[in-house]
């Protein structure tokens, strides 16, 4: 009997509330349930960027020596990797206090790229995306959610992390009851 793959792609370290939804998706299947876990890892240059983006053009003329060397850039991508690694273990941990047997990798390169090649690989029958709320970029379709189903021809659900199944029927985001 093969395998039921599924290849889940995170942002962020599931909790167990997360791991415990993922898992009970799966209730009840005759075949044994695998779950391949992709997180991307955390971009240093986009943090830079960030933080830079957050400075006024004031400060940033005030203090011309916002540049980093390469030695605290480096600093910076082992920091982001080690953060990747601990949140993977997390989840991984998680999956495992679920019942769920998981396996995982910290990606580099784009994540619906990864997601796409990882179904292939493992002949995935399904692929579950968990962000948090992306309000515009789901307007606008730009998700990693929307990409997919254009992209690796099994069926993807997408949740968001830290809402359970109820919360997330409840009407949308950003709507609320008049």
């Amino acid at each position: 009997m093969n395998d039921y793959d599924v290849v889940l792609l995170i942002e962020q370290a599931l909790t167990p509330a997360d791991a415990a939804q993922v898992r009970s998706l799966h209730e009840g299947l005759d075949e044994p349930v695998t779950y391949h876990v992709l997180l991307p890892l955390e971009d240093a240059a986009a943090r830079i960027e960030t933080a830079m983006g957050s400075l006024s053009a004031g400060e940033m003329m005030a203090s011309p020596a916002l540049a980093m060397s390469d030695a605290e850039m480096e600093a910076l991508r082992k920091e982001c990797a080690d953060r990747s690694a601990i949140e993977l273990q997390a989840t991984l941990d998680a999956l495992d206090a679920a019942g769920a047997d998981a396996t995982g990798q910290v990606i580099s390169g784009p994540p619906i790229e990864a997601l796409g090649a990882k179904v292939k690989e493992v002949d995935g029958r399904e692929a579950i995306i968990l962000t948090r709320p992306h309000v515009v970029a789901e307007f606008f379709h730009l998700d990693w959610t929307s990409q997919a189903r254009r992209k690796i021809g099994v069926p993807v659900l997408h949740l968001l992390e830290h809402e359970n199944f109820d919360e997330q029927a409840g009407g949308g985001e950003g709507v609320t009851g008049a």
